[in-house]
Formats: C-alpha cells, sequence, structure tokens
C-alpha cells in the first residue's frame, strides 16, 4: 500500500467516527495527517476503534505480536493520537479518537505556527459541517428522567471542597488559545 493510499484510508476510516473528518478543496486535513501520524502510525491507527481495547486485541486485529503492538500504542498515546485508560493491576486499555475532542487536543503543548494554520484553516470547514449544526458533539440526553436548569454560582470553597476530595483530575492548556499565541 502507498503512502499516499495510507492516509486516504485513514481519512476514510477517520470520517466514519461520529465526529466525521470531511474533505476539504485544499486538502489541508491531509497536511494535518501527514504532520502528525507517520505512514506506521497511520496504518496502525485504522485497527483502532471507538472501544476501549487491551493491546492484545488491537494485535489480533493488526496481525502483529502483543509487544509491538503495546509499544506503538503507548508512542501513539504520548503523541496525543490516540487514547488511554488506565487503572490499577490492569492492562492500559487504546481507542481511536477523533479529529475535534481528540487528536487535535492532543497536540497542545506541540504546536508550532504551521501547525496552528493547518488546524485554523481546517476548524473552518469542521465548524460547518451540517452534522455539528444539527447534532452538537456533546449535549446531554435525559433518558426517562427530566433535567431542571439552575444557575448557580458555586462558591469558591464549595469548589475547592469539590477539588480536595478527588483522587485524581487532569488540568490541560487550552488548544485554541495556545495557538492563537503562536500566531500572534
Amino acid at each position: 500500500m502507498g503512502e499516499t493510499d495510507i492516509y486516504e484510508n485513514l481519512a476514510k476510516h477517520l470520517d466514519n467516527l461520529p465526529g466525521g473528518f470531511p474533505r476539504t478543496e485544499s486538502g489541508v486535513e491531509m497536511r494535518i495527517l501527514r504532520r502528525l501520524f507517520t505512514p506506521e502510525d497511520a496504518e496502525f491507527a485504522m485497527h483502532l476503534t471507538l472501544m476501549p481495547e487491551e493491546p492484545r486485541v488491537i494485535a489480533r486485529r493488526a496481525k502483529i505480536p502483543v509487544k509491538d503492538a503495546a509499544r506503538r500504542l503507548e508512542e501513539m498515546e504520548k503523541k496525543g493520537l490516540i487514547f488511554s485508560r488506565r487503572q490499577e493491576n490492569k492492562p492500559p486499555l487504546y481507542m481511536a479518537t477523533q479529529f475535534v475532542i481528540g487528536f487535535w487536543e492532543g497536540q497542545v503543548n506541540k504546536l508550532d505556527p504551521e501547525l496552528v494554520q493547518y488546524g485554523e484553516e481546517y476548524m473552518d470547514t469542521v465548524a460547518k459541517q451540517a452534522f455539528w449544526r444539527g447534532a452538537p458533539q456533546l449535549r446531554t440526553i435525559p433518558v426517562s428522567r427530566s433535567i431542571s436548569v439552575e444557575n448557580v454560582i458555586m462558591p469558591y470553597e464549595r469548589a475547592e471542597e469539590l477539588v480536595h476530595n478527588q483522587k485524581h483530575f487532569a488540568v490541560s492548556n487550552c488548544i485554541c488559545r495556545q495557538g492563537m499565541r503562536i500566531i500572534g
């Protein structure tokens, strides 16, 4: 399989995820894929699903040794290309991720002006998709219950209590702000 075919197939794979991966006339989405994914990453990413899975399952699907799959998955996770879930005394689970609220945000602290420009150009296409207007990616869907809307401003002490009562939490830079800062 040629390098172009690998990236074309990855684009199709990503387009089948819920967030889609729309094509552009300029081909900026393909420049993003080539910048972020090595040909090996692109080919391997097509073996991941939206269901978190152990490396042995992904290795079987990719027809490679488990040790190689585990190494590649860890490398791709560090690059921000896939998601992982880790629990104590259990093997890590890995899953595919879509572009927005996915591997684009995985590029926080890895941006440069060229990548920011690619992202900005592509976001125009992603944001204009009819899909996003009809079914936003993140929304609450009540099932057999109603949700009352309350606009409550939480006192600082309550917020502090919530933070102190947690064992784990994550904080990350905002990729949009970081990108805007990079390009001035």
